[in-house]
């Protein structure tokens, strides 16, 4: 083990790496968060229902295709850069978080809706109102699925210029630095776990106290 290279990977290198695979994947939850919840909402309506199956075995092929083949699919269509990573990224977050959203807003009880409707509420307050606060915590927990994936998968985002921890990973595998390989693969892992326990602390809060899991 080179200590020197060590600490030039975890404390020259890293620091910026690490600003740019968070800002990456902040960016691609923000965008596949805006398309997933619309979509999973508009789907669970009755006039769209028959193209849920469709829709969902569409994304389902984002996430069936390997990481690296999207990777390498998208570099000679979008070019390379940060905006070509994000876009790869958000097709294959899309599913857990469209999912999600769908299974939640199917899971509200119909005896719900229906004492709200009696109550005089409207098509839209039921939604707002009923609907999207019972079906958050599932809706949460598809996000939570999606960042982690994200957060893994973003380490390729180097191989297409995008930077990130992959490119230490990247560094390693090429010079055989294993205390660069060392140093971006373990804050990748731990920032897919900070991940983890913060959007689990933001699922369990919005869960209602007679539903959640002690």
């Amino acid at each position: 083990m080179n200590w020197l290279r060590l600490q030039e990977a975890l404390f020259t290198r890293a620091p910026s790496l690490l600003a740019i695979h968070v800002l990456l994947v902040l960016v691609t939850m923000l965008l596949a968060i805006a398309v997933s919840v619309p979509a999973g909402v508009i789907l669970t309506r009755p006039k769209y229902k028959k193209y849920t199956g469709i829709i969902l075995n569409f994304l389902n092929i984002f996430q069936t295709v390997p990481s690296l083949a999207m990777v390498a699919i998208a570099m000679p269509i979008l070019g390379i850069g940060f905006k070509p990573a994000v876009i790869v990224l958000v097709a294959q977050g899309l599913l857990p978080i469209a999912r999600n959203t769908i299974a939640g807003l199917l899971g509200v009880s119909a005896s719900v809706k229906e004492a709200a409707m009696g109550m005089g509420m409207s098509q839209k307050q039921i939604l707002y109102e009923v609907e999207l606060p019972l079906a958050l915590p599932v809706i949460l927990s598809g996000i939570k699925t999606s960042t982690v994936y994200v957060v893994s998968t973003a380490t390729l985002a180097a191989f297409i210029g995008a930077g990130g921890l992959g490119t230490l990973i990247e560094i390693g595998l090429n010079l055989l630095w294993r205390e660069y390989l060392i140093v971006g693969a373990g804050l990748g892992a731990l920032l897919a776990i900070f991940f983890d326990r913060i959007l689990s602390y933001v699922e369990y809060k919005f869960t209602p106290p007679g539903m959640r899991s002690e």
